[in-house]
């Protein structure tokens, strides 16, 4: 316990906001012990190291995921770097509603990730739908994404289940391809804001994942769905992570193509999931 108390203290001095969690997260990781054993006065193995870290933390406000080389997502460990964006809880929300909508289809299912990162959604459907017939196919147009989501596609052992190809959104795409979903977790934060968002997002996490272009977020959404009639089998569907107020712009661009729009809100209540189906 002491050992957590001297890390809480370190990342609190540099002004770490969730100092607490941080600490326990470090000492358990790198000790191997549970925060349990911990508690309970089992000797910490590789207080130094621990210390290490959270001193490199405190210097610099490098991202916790990073220091260590990985984060968990939906229970799996993930390989992340500067390369990828880290997962977030959020994203679970996507995954779930994505896998209600095609966890009842009696046929092969395929599924195209757009903007696939680390591959945290490909193989987090993948585990769900691991009684399925499944294809999944990331696409991301980063060489260094593809290169962290194959590492963690092969260390869950998904290699007959998700596949990875270089795609400017739909760009390397064959016509013949068709989904049954197309999910994605676009950029979707406007240029214009930021200056507004935490250190260590704007410092350490790609930029090329992180931002649109246009002032509201939103131009990502509208070339996906524009496009995705194409690739989709009848009665497929589409499903997006959203930023903060965009759920209704998003919407208005799914009426042409798209029926049964749903929208869903993460625990604070922010529209946080938008998921429809293509007309017939």
């Amino acid at each position: 316990m002491e050992i957590i108390k001297k890390v809480e203290n370190i990342l609190k001095n540099a002004g770490i906001e969730e100092y607490k969690k941080e600490a326990q997260i470090l000492t358990t990781e790198i000790s191997m012990l549970s925060l349990e054993d911990i508690l309970l006065g089992k000797a910490v193995n590789n207080e130094d190291k621990i210390l290490e870290i959270a001193l490199k933390r405190a210097e610099n406000k490098t991202p916790i995921q990073h220091l260590l080389g990985y984060c968990y997502f939906m229970g799996e460990k993930y390989k992340v770097n500067k390369d990828v964006l880290i997962p977030r809880d959020e994203t679970e929300i996507l995954v779930e509603n994505a896998y209600e909508l095609i966890k009842n289809a009696e046929n092969k299912i395929d599924i195209l990730d757009i903007g696939v990162g680390s591959g945290c959604i490909s193989c987090a459907l993948a585990k769900k739908l691991k009684n399925k017939e499944i294809e999944i196919l990331g696409v991301d147009i980063s060489p260094e994404c593809l290169i962290t989501a194959l590492d963690n596609v092969n260390s869950l052992n998904l290699e007959r289940k998700v596949t990875l190809r270089k795609s400017d959104l739909f760009s390397k795409i064959r016509n013949s391809e068709k989904f049954d979903l197309i999910v994605s977790n676009p950029p979707y934060i406007p240029e214009g804001q930021k200056n507004e968002l935490q250190y260590e997002v704007k410092n350490f996490e790609p930029e090329l994942a992180l931002f649109a272009r246009d002032k509201d977020g939103v131009e990502f959404y509208e070339k996906i769905i524009k496009d995705a009639p194409e690739f989709l089998k009848r009665n497929g569907f589409i499903a997006f992570e959203i930023g903060i107020n965009q759920a209704q712009k998003i919407s208005e661009m799914l009426k042409n193509d798209f029926e049964e729009i749903k929208i869903i809100p993460d625990l604070a209540g922010i529209e946080r999931v938008i998921c429809a189906k293509l007309k017939s």
